[in-house]
């Protein structure tokens, strides 16, 4: 699958529906899309449905139905629903989602690689505000990681 890439600020209607931007669309074609809540910055995941089964088998077996700690984890990590992208490209947001992460009128839509995060327009803003300092110091230590694993010296 072609990457899903690209910031979008797209309008929450009254039904509670977010049109997906075309290019979007077109990479996830007809997917079955499953969709989430990131209790890590209070934003919506949007998977295609094979990647979103692909990382739960994966939690799956890396977590511990005995640790409360992984338990908790799995609460809010499989906690999730399938939806579909109606014909003219919309995708419903259930009242409490859009509770969670505090979505409004306008919101971004986000492309993330293998999957879409969607945001209220003021919390991504101040998010990006936020972690500008992480930001920069991820891309130092990225950049020397990807320096070592190519053997360059410069």
């Amino acid at each position: 699958m072609e990457l899903l890439t690209g910031e979008y600020t797209v309008t929450l209607d009254e039904k509670g529906r977010i049109s997906l931007p075309a290019s979007l669309r077109r990479i996830l074609d007809d997917s079955q899309l499953t969709i989430t809540q990131c209790d890590y910055e209070n934003c919506l995941w949007l998977f295609p449905t094979n990647v979103y089964m692909e990382l739960l088998t994966q939690y799956s077996k890396n977590t511990n139905l005995l640790s409360k700690k992984d338990r908790d984890f799995r609460r809010r990590i499989f906690n999730s629903h399938s939806i579909e992208i109606d014909k003219a490209g919309r995708i419903p947001v259930t009242q409490g989602y859009r509770e969670f992460a505090g979505l409004s009128k306008d919101c971004v839509v986000l492309g993330q690689g293998e999957y879409i995060e969607i945001w209220d327009k003021d919390r991504y803003q101040k998010c990006l505000s936020d972690s500008k300092d992480d930001f920069f110091t991820a891309s130092e230590e990225l950049g020397s990681k990807l320096k070592n694993n190519t053997g360059s010296g410069e």
